[in-house]
């Protein structure tokens, strides 16, 4: 093949990859939604943006409903047993059987009703609740009345622990991705 050949060769593949990658198929096929009735029935009763939730899921467990950390969080929305005892007495959920954060709908309600109880606590902020999720309201509040992090999206690489930081910008990568591909769908 001669050099003028191949360069025409290499843009052809390019502009084709560059296609593929712009169809609404391809984003939804590399950014699928699981669980899609369980999400959007939590986070319409407990207030809280599904995209959010999806992001979580997929930055926690990848959507694997039976994954445990190396910290003993269980499920799609990684929920450590503690926690979990505390939101089922808060939340006044009603789990069935000894292994309910391996269920799917009881995780994901969880979850969510978490996920609602750091949006009332932060306001709102998105930012400062994936930080919470990740590494304990208690740390995050911590933080901020230390001035270690303001708490907004623009100085996340201030947050003072490593694997939160990478976690707050995972979470929004993927909440931004969710949103850009499912608006209509999950409203």
């Amino acid at each position: 093949m001669t050099r003028s050949r191949s360069a025409i060769f290499v843009l052809a593949v390019l502009l084709v990859v560059f296609f593929l990658l712009n169809t609404p198929l391809v984003w939804k096929w590399m950014y699928p939604i699981k669980y899609q009735q369980q999400i959007l029935s939590a986070s319409q009763r407990y207030q809280v943006d599904p995209h959010l939730v999806l992001a979580i899921i997929r930055s926690e467990s990848g959507f694997q409903p039976d994954r445990v950390s190396k910290k003993g969080a269980i499920g799609l929305m990684q929920v450590m047993p503690d926690t979990a005892e505390w939101i089922i007495e808060q939340a006044g959920l009603k789990p069935k059987g000894e292994d309910y954060l391996y269920d799917p709908d009881m995780n994901i309600q969880m979850g969510t009703w978490y996920l609602s109880f750091l949006e009332k606590r932060y306001e709102g902020d998105p930012v400062k609740v994936i930080a919470a999720y990740n590494a304990g309201p208690g740390k995050v509040s911590s933080w901020l009345a230390k001035e270690q992090w303001s708490g907004r999206r623009e100085t996340i690489e201030d947050i003072p622990f490593g694997e939160t930081r990478l976690y707050v910008q995972r979470v929004l990568y993927y909440h931004d991705r969710y949103q850009k591909i499912y608006t209509e769908q999950l409203e």
